[in-house]
């Protein structure tokens, strides 16, 4: 792509993480602030980096696009930010206190919660992105892991690897009620959606 493109994806970057913001704070019903999103075009050898290394434990929530825009779109993030989020959200819904555990151990409530978190995020930015290009696009069935980073991006990696080596990383940092929360957003349209989206933008 060229820079006019890279510009225009950094664009949708900063705009799908507001609306993830948006949707966060509705979840959890409190005010979510959004830091600058920080938006580039990465290997996913870099990506792995970035998140802390190969062997680096974290949450990755995949979801398949369906509708005229296909792909995929990952949700990432560390093991203290994934607790520190179920327990925002069912602390807010069910008045829940969550026991220490081991780093990585998620009762089957917190993943629940994790899940339809990723969910609502994940939809939100696709639904700004949709609205854009005045296109048909929606998420399907989420799909959550917890394993090292090297792992959880080889599943994108290989799927994508025949067409593109590179994937649209949006790093986002929310803060709510002082609690600061790092994930990130890894958007893989297929090579003939990433046509239609530059072409629904203008800059094909």
């Amino acid at each position: 792509m060229n820079a006019m493109q890279l510009d225009v994806f950094k664009e949708i970057g900063n705009i799908g993480s507001s609306s993830a913001a948006t949707a966060l704070s509705k979840i959890v019903d409190k005010r979510v602030t959004l830091s600058l999103p920080r938006v580039q075009i990465l290997k996913f050898n870099e990506i792995t980096k970035i998140v802390g290394g190969e062997e680096t434990l974290v949450i990755g929530i995949l979801q398949p696009m369906q509708g005229d825009l296909t792909g995929n779109i990952m949700f990432l993030l560390g093991l203290k930010e994934a607790h520190d989020l179920a327990s925002l959200l069912l602390t807010q819904m069910l008045n829940y206190e969550r026991s220490e555990s081991e780093p990585g151990v998620f009762t089957e409530m917190e993943t629940s919660a994790l899940r339809e978190i990723g969910n609502i995020m994940i939809s939100a930015y696709l639904g700004s992105l949709s609205g854009m290009i005045n296109t048909n696009m929606r998420p399907s069935i989420p799909y959550m892991s917890i394993d090292m980073a090297n792992a959880i991006l080889s599943v994108p990696a290989i799927e994508f690897g025949k067409v593109a080596d590179r994937a649209l990383f949006i790093e986002s940092k929310f803060s709510v009620d002082g609690v600061d929360i790092g994930g990130c957003f890894i958007f893989i349209p297929d090579a003939d959606s990433l046509e239609r989206i530059l072409s629904g933008l203008g800059v094909a």
